[in-house]
């Protein structure tokens, strides 16, 4: 006779989900928001890591003076995501030349956060780098 093991599946290590933390979620409306609110908190750095890649310098950094663009804040937008609609900031450069690949312009929708890290990972990048060369994920926009 076989012996089944579950497989444990954790995303996020054990530590970060303690009493104390989950104590604050009574209802599953409660996870939901949450997951809605942290999906929103994803998408917002990852939209900050792909405008670093674009100017070629993170925020606030000195190589940035007299590069010839810079941030020039940013403007709210309304997405739907898997866990319902949010409004996140969309970071604008000077020069008007930022395209967003996590959520594009004139989207509402952005890929979905699985098919993007499993895009990059496979060509062997963080989510920190390579925004830039990861245009080729435009083909597979969530509909």
């Amino acid at each position: 006779m076989k012996k089944i093991m579950k497989e444990k599946n954790h995303v996020v290590p054990d530590e970060v989900l303690s009493k104390e933390f989950l104590s604050q979620f009574k209802t599953e409306a409660d996870v939901s928001k949450f997951l809605k609110q942290l999906h929103a908190q994803v998408l917002e750095k990852m939209l900050e890591g792909e405008m670093d890649a674009h100017l070629g310098y993170e925020k606030n950094s000195v190589s940035g003076h007299n590069s010839g663009n810079s941030r020039n804040g940013s403007y709210p937008k309304k997405i739907q995501t898997e866990h319902g609609e949010a409004v996140i900031p969309i970071p604008r450069d000077r020069n008007g030349e930022f395209n967003p690949i996590v959520v594009p312009k004139h989207e509402s929708r952005g890929l979905s956060i699985e098919k993007l890290v499993i895009s990059l990972y496979s060509k062997g990048k963080s989510l920190a780098c390579g925004w830039e060369n990861q245009k080729v994920l435009h083909s597979g926009w969530v509909s």
